[in-house]
């Protein structure tokens, strides 16, 4: 791996930029992701920060069930975010349909339509779940690194 590449990923991983997107959610996991940035979890104590444009995010944070009115939007924000990207579908509608599947205007989880990186289930999941969730992503990130 050269030094250039080194240095992207060793920022990428001490400092991810996130990306919050609710797909359809009941807003509780919502609510949670809000929490854990807070100052009492403190997620920016690793380096994370929320983000406005998928254009500077590296973690697209997902919330809720793919619905049909918003997949085409979901698709073309993870189209506009810089490789390598990765995606973290946040409480069990986003993990898998939740509550919401088999609606007529739901889909499914977040993985019928985007690539998902990590899972993080619960409903709603609590703030140190999500905090976890990202640690261990960027974890195996930094793992990969030294391979």
């Amino acid at each position: 791996m050269g030094m250039v590449k080194k240095a992207v990923n060793w920022a990428r991983i001490k400092s991810p930029w996130i990306l919050h997107f609710n797909t359809g959610a009941c807003n509780a996991c919502d609510i949670e992701i809000i929490a854990a940035l807070t100052p009492r979890y403190d997620l920016e104590r690793f380096g994370v920060q929320l983000k406005g444009t998928p254009r500077h995010a590296d973690v697209l944070l997902c919330s809720g069930p793919v619905t049909k009115q918003i997949e085409e939007r979901l698709v073309r924000i993870y189209e506009q975010m810089a490789e390598p990207k990765f995606v973290v579908a946040v409480g069990g509608c986003a993990c898998s349909g939740g509550v919401f599947k088999g609606c007529y205007n739901v889909k499914a989880g977040i993985n019928s339509t985007i690539p998902v990186s990590a899972y993080i289930p619960g409903c709603p999941v609590s703030p140190k779940a999500i905090i976890d969730g990202v640690v261990k992503l960027l974890a195996s990130l930094d793992d990969g690194n030294k391979k």
